[in-house]
């Protein structure tokens, strides 16, 4: 029997309590749905995996295809507030209603000939997803990864490019114990003769390994494309092609002219296909954007929103917020997803903070607030550091506001409903009253 709802929120709830079991461990089960559904690109695709920087990748990619006058289909996971952000065709969000049709067109396609085809909440909402993709007349679709690659449901479809940002340890019960083991699923998304764009410095061998066996036209940083700069202005060169003199990228962080020299790469591999203008490109550059990467919202005090949520991600945040120069205090409100290494968060960017707020989060897959603070309580050895328990991020953020001094800075981090939990009525604009000298 299939089902229908009135409401985009009726289908999630939906999705998520479907919790398929035997679910074989390979793409089948999505495949066999999509070819139910007709579905496919007819338009270039490129495919994102990596640890960290896959949304600002994304977002770089999005900014210079429009400014360069193209149609595009950008789908990145998870979202920060409404489900819709996920799907954002010609920079604006989907609307709910095409999402429900292409749910309920899911729904018929699993459920053919009376045989129920089990799909994850990921699985379901992504073949959704591409659907709706396919009903749009788009130049240029851009696929994040959601987990891994290799078995990552975006993975049915076919690839134009592979851009593999950093591979690092993150979701290691499903991914594998080890950089080697989780490079070989990110490796996953790589086609034969298809440029396969690897902006890690470092990549693991098991990267290289596999973009041999498979064939692909590997760009590695350092090899077939570098970056060179200075504090004004920044280049990068690669297979006959150079750009000079460019403005430093709009989305904040040092790590982020690491994603952009990707993403330029990218964009070269694909110039006979989707040729791009100098101006395109630098204007794109300059106009991306995107909430909650080390976003920096002016006011009494300094608010900073960052899904850094492993630790190579915390070690970056760690490195940007130090540039930022000096605050009297920092101050921050911390929510994490209970698979996250929090000692290695934790004992990175503990030595700049000086109040945390731990929060619960609204999912049964996140730490307590009173288990982060366990946590940090075992490791911390400053003894002029404090901590508080909140029910949700608004009211943590709340409490650091009431404990802040204009020159302060809060910084808002750990998961994406952290972050989302703050940004769920707009964009906060803090205003603290100065607190009494002693």
């Amino acid at each position: 029997m299939t089902h229908s709802f009135q409401t985009l929120n009726e289908w999630l709830v939906y999705c998520e309590q479907l919790h398929p079991t035997a679910i074989d461990m390979t793409l089948e089960r999505v495949r066999t749905v999509a070819q139910r559904m007709a579905i496919s690109m007819k338009c270039p695709v490129i495919t994102v995996a990596g640890t960290n920087g896959k949304g600002s990748t994304c977002a770089m990619l999005e900014a210079i295809f429009l400014q360069a006058g193209y149609r595009t289909g950008v789908y990145t996971s998870p979202h920060l507030v409404d489900f819709e952000e996920r799907l954002r065709l010609n920079g604006a969000s989907v609307d709910a209603t095409e999402l429900m049709a292409s749910f309920a067109s899911v729904e018929r396609a699993r459920c053919q000939n009376d045989e129920l085809i089990s799909l994850t909440y990921f699985e379901f909402s992504t073949l959704a997803i591409l659907d709706v993709m396919r009903h749009h007349t788009l130049d240029v679709v851009v696929l994040e990864v959601g987990l891994g690659g290799r078995l990552d449901a975006v993975n049915i479809i076919e690839p134009d490019c592979a851009i593999i940002t950093s591979v690092d340890l993150d979701h290691m019960a499903l991914l594998g114990s080890d950089r080697e083991a989780i490079g070989y699923e990110k490796a996953g998304i790589m086609r034969t003769g298809k440029p396969a764009i690897i902006s890690d410095p470092v990549p693991p061998q098991s990267v290289l390994d596999r973009a041999l066996e498979v064939g692909a036209d590997v760009w590695r940083v350092g090899l077939d494309f570098n970056v060179s700069g200075d504090k004004q202005q920044w280049a990068w060169a690669g297979r006959g092609r150079r750009y000079a003199g460019m403005a430093y990228p709009s989305l904040r962080g040092a790590n982020q002219l690491v994603n952009a020299a990707g993403v330029l790469a990218a964009l070269v591999a694909l110039r006979e296909q989707l040729p791009v203008t100098a101006q395109a490109l630098r204007c794109g550059l300059l106009s991306a954007e995107l909430p909650g990467r080390f976003q920096i919202v002016p006011g009494q005090p300094t608010l900073v929103l960052d899904v850094a949520h492993n630790p190579h991600a915390v070690a970056a945040l760690t490195a940007n917020l130090d540039a930022m120069g000096f605050f009297p205090t920092t101050h921050a409100v911390f929510g994490a997803m209970a698979d996250k290494d929090l000692d290695a968060m934790l004992a990175r960017i503990g030595p700049i903070i000086d109040k945390w707020y731990f929060t619960d989060l609204p999912t049964p897959r996140a730490f307590s607030g009173a288990a982060l603070l366990a946590q940090w309580q075992a490791q911390n050895k400053r003894t002029n550091v404090t901590a508080t328990l909140h029910a949700d991020p608004e009211s943590a953020l709340q409490a650091a506001l009431a404990g802040a001094d204009p020159a302060d800075r809060i910084v808002v981090f750990g998961s994406f409903f952290t972050v989302g939990g703050v940004l769920k009525d707009g964009t906060p604009r803090l205003a603290a009253k100065h607190l009494p000298t002693s």
